[in-house]
């Protein structure tokens, strides 16, 4: 990859009822105040946008990238982050996860299921109409409660946990081919696909779909203690997407990967807002020695340096320039909904707050 396209931002975790976020016209001119050049949208956050419209119109889509491009924006992905959740979900969290179907749906898991299907489905036509290549989604997980092997699992478990996750998802990477569009798994904890390892038997699940790829986010890896360089190596063909946050890791002699059931204040993994240098969950961050910072605009200049390189020589390898466009510092109240981010040309890259 030589060309950086960017920055981009997500606008899920900064979508609210209050203006200006509560409308895309209204938080494309603050994005664009701010720097940012894309957008990643939620496409289940009615107040931003209409997936079943965006599905239906390409004259809705085409004002939404005519009114984008007025304020000096373009669509990077559409999101189905909480309706990929939904698309697989073991009975232990329905409740849980229950807000994030209609409410007509709640407590019917069957029809919420079906239903989440069906909006992949819709959001693969809908990126069609709105001229993009990759999409952005969660797994679901069937099998995350067993993720620690105790108490021991029966054999066999794990891989039809996965043979059904492929069955489910399968049809729904079918509908993007047939559009061209790329669907970049997030891999997260609470997924199912959540490292490398889960990605692979998620693969072999679905005869390993072209349309099957991966939304690289590297804080997510040192939350795990995994190698995100080590990652690009591995997996630079599937990588089709990604989104930049700083994160830490400070184990101490109380708790360590697991957290100990804490909030994420007082979590020993947490992420790091790439400006103010503080971690995302409101505690100051006092040392970077185990973070990873793509941007480039904090103290650990190495790692960035170290990630930008293996992205730029290992993920689409054939683009033509370099950009190193960053936007101009937001006011104090602002840096606390939006942080640097960096894309590719194919994939940009879009800042995330926390998750």
């Amino acid at each position: 990859m030589k060309t950086l396209k960017g920055p981009g931002i997500f606008l899920a975790q900064f979508a609210s009822d209050e203006a200006p976020f509560n409308s895309l016209p209204d938080i494309a001119r603050w994005a664009s105040s701010l720097g940012f050049v894309g957008v990643q949208i939620p496409s289940n956050d009615a107040r931003l946008f209409d997936l079943e419209q965006a599905a239906a119109s390409k004259t809705y889509c085409d004002d939404i990238i005519g009114m984008l491009a007025e304020h000096g924006l373009a669509v990077t992905e559409l999101s189905t982050h909480l309706q990929g959740q939904l698309v697989a979900s073991h009975p232990a969290y329905d409740r849980l996860f229950d807000g994030f179907a209609p409410p007509a749906l709640r407590g019917h898991t069957p029809e919420r299921q079906a239903w989440a299907v069906q909006q992949l489905k819709l959001a693969a036509t809908a990126s069609k109409n709105l001229g993009l290549t990759a999409h952005a989604t969660f797994s679901g997980a069937l099998a995350w409660h067993l993720f620690y092997p105790w108490p021991q699992r029966p054999a066999g478990l794990i891989e039809e946990a996965f043979a059904e996750l492929g069955r489910r998802w399968k049809p729904i990477l079918d509908a993007f081919d047939e559009v061209g569009v790329d669907v970049c798994y997030e891999l997260h904890p609470g997924e199912d696909l959540h490292d490398g390892a889960t990605f692979e038997r998620f693969l072999d699940a679905v005869d390993h779909h072209p349309r099957a790829n991966i939304l690289f986010d590297p804080s997510h890896m040192v939350l795990q203690q995994m190698d995100y360089l080590q990652f690009i190596d591995n997996y630079h063909a599937r990588i089709r997407a990604f989104h930049v946050k700083d994160a830490e890791f400070r184990p101490n002699g109380r708790s360590g990967v697991y957290g100990g059931y804490q909030g994420w204040i007082d979590r020993p993994a947490a992420s790091v807002h790439l400006v103010t240098g503080r971690s995302i969950s409101g505690r100051s961050s006092a040392s970077s020695r185990n973070t990873t910072i793509p941007a480039g605009r904090c103290s650990n200049g190495s790692a960035a340096s170290r990630t930008r390189s293996r992205v730029r020589r290992k993920v689409h390898p054939s683009s033509a320039t370099t950009s190193s466009k960053s936007p101009s510092a937001p006011s104090t109240t602002l840096r606390r909904r939006a942080a640097i981010a960096r894309s590719t040309d194919r994939s940009w890259g879009s800042n995330e707050r926390n998750g």
